[in-house]
């Protein structure tokens, strides 16, 4: 049986879309600063991995060193089972979500979640028996949030035209960095800055058991619920595929294997663009991940510079994804991807050569660093978006969270190795550029997209029956 071609939504159509549905599509990337810019990036991470935590009895065999070394792995760990549950479930959640017309239903759960699990890490007292709470909350929060974003990216030919998806998908990585601007500003101020080890911020909360750390969770779940409310308002629900019976979670498995190698055949260029930006993207979220680590531990930020720093990040890096944002419709997307990896690889070089050079380095590189990320990211997106069908949104952008996650533990692997190897921190640095210039080479072998596949009618083979 063949599935109709689902009724034209604006922007299968080329119609233009109301600009208060794209403003509330984009608020929800500015929300998810809550867990992006500081439960993941620049707060609560390292809070996890403080001596707070450090187990008494190593500190006293092997010192705090050892002690926090450990840590590290050990958070390093729930990361990446974190990554592996997405790798396993988001292709065949996005897959159902596309076929049921439950794409928002699913971004409302999820994100409810997110927004719970936040809350749940106020709980996380500075000490070592709640370590555990912590890293598996951290896991939980990072797993509803990617699960999340697989329908909220699917979303973007919802809210685009064929004309405009490149800007579009700009605007709302962008509202992603001003939303986490604005949140880090505000927890720095009122929560984190000022000289008394004893009170953080202007509004003297306690330190003690991470107290003033643990109420910027209660703040990054307000502001995520907040800014993601709009989206549930303003943009339709995907149309139900009504002529498509609906199998089984565990038998959509088989049918995902099927799109897998039909997708093979039928368009080799989009399964090796999913190979290509699962590892630079790799690299990119590394040069986050580990940014905050090399600041403190190689240039000797302080943990209220590291916030200056990361909002500093975020600007820089918000302004030019939505600069780029305009280019792309007009140069393509692989351009602005190609020239972004680039920059990358250049500036990851230079602050590795010029380590010596103190935190002015750090300051000037790391910003141009962020100058290519945040438009290497939307340009991904905007790619994807060109070359999939309107009804296959949600699949592939779940493809595009596995092949993502598969490829998750490259970056940390050789950010470790050549630390480790080489007897200095400064040279996971390196490690990092090998991961965004293998990501680049690969990428070179991606064609640009011919079509916009998204604006055109579809027609898919059903799902067999389930029962």
């Amino acid at each position: 049986m063949t599935d109709a071609p689902l009724p034209n939504l604006a922007a299968s159509s080329g119609a233009a879309v109301p600009r208060g549905r794209v403003a509330a599509w984009a608020l929800w990337d500015a929300g998810s600063a809550g867990i992006n810019a500081i439960t993941t990036t620049f707060v609560f991470n390292r809070y996890l991995v403080s001596g707070d935590f450090a187990d008494p009895a190593t500190v006293a065999a092997h010192g705090k060193a050892a002690a926090l070394v450990t840590l590290q792995s050990q958070f390093g760990l729930a990361s990446t089972l974190a990554g592996l549950v997405v790798f396993l479930i988001a292709p065949v959640l996005g897959q159902q979500s596309d076929a049921r017309g439950r794409r928002k239903l699913w971004l409302g759960v999820n994100t409810a979640l997110v927004v719970a699990t936040l809350i749940a890490l106020f709980f996380v007292q500075g000490k070592p028996p709640f370590l555990l709470m912590g890293l598996v909350l951290f896991g939980v929060g990072t797993i509803f949030y990617e699960i999340a974003a697989v329908s909220y990216n699917a979303m973007l030919a919802q809210v685009s035209t064929p004309k405009n998806v490149g800007r579009i998908s700009g605007l709302g990585w962008s509202f992603g960095y001003l939303g986490g601007i604005v949140l880090l500003l505000l927890v720095y101020v009122g929560l984190v800055s000022g000289s008394d080890p004893n009170f953080g911020g202007v509004l003297h909360v306690s330190t003690a058991d991470g107290l003033n750390i643990r109420v910027v969770e209660l703040v990054a779940a307000a502001w995520t619920l907040g800014f993601s409310l709009p989206v549930f308002f303003a943009v339709p629900e995907l149309p139900k595929r009504s002529t498509t019976k609906q199998v089984g979670f565990f038998r959509s498995y088989g049918v995902l294997g099927r799109d897998i190698a039909r997708l093979w055949k039928s368009d080799r260029n989009t399964v090796m663009f999913l190979i290509s930006s699962a590892v630079f993207r790799d690299g990119l979220t590394g040069i986050f991940q580990f940014g905050a680590i090399l600041a403190g531990t190689v240039f000797g930020f302080s943990a209220g510079e590291v916030l200056i720093f990361g909002i500093s990040a975020n600007v820089v890096a918000g302004v030019s994804t939505l600069l780029v944002g305009l280019l792309d419709d007009s140069l393509g997307p692989r351009r602005v991807i190609l020239i972004s990896l680039i920059g990358l690889v250049v500036a990851g070089l230079a602050v590795f050569f010029l380590h010596d050079g103190g935190q002015s380095v750090f300051w000037v590189g790391g910003l141009i660093l962020c100058l290519f990320v945040g438009p290497a990211q939307s340009a991904s997106r905007s790619f994807l978006t060109r070359v999939t069908p309107q009804d296959k949104q949600g699949e592939v952008f779940g493809l595009y969270a596995t092949t993502g996650r598969a490829a998750i533990f490259i970056a940390p692997a050789l950010f470790t190795l050549f630390t480790v190897a080489f007897g200095a921190a400064y040279w996971g640095t390196l490690g990092i550029v090998v991961v965004v210039l293998a990501g680049l080479i690969l990428f070179l072998f991606v064609k640009p997209p011919t079509t916009i596949r998204f604006a055109e009618p579809v027609v898919e083979v059903s799902v067999t029956d389930a029962h």
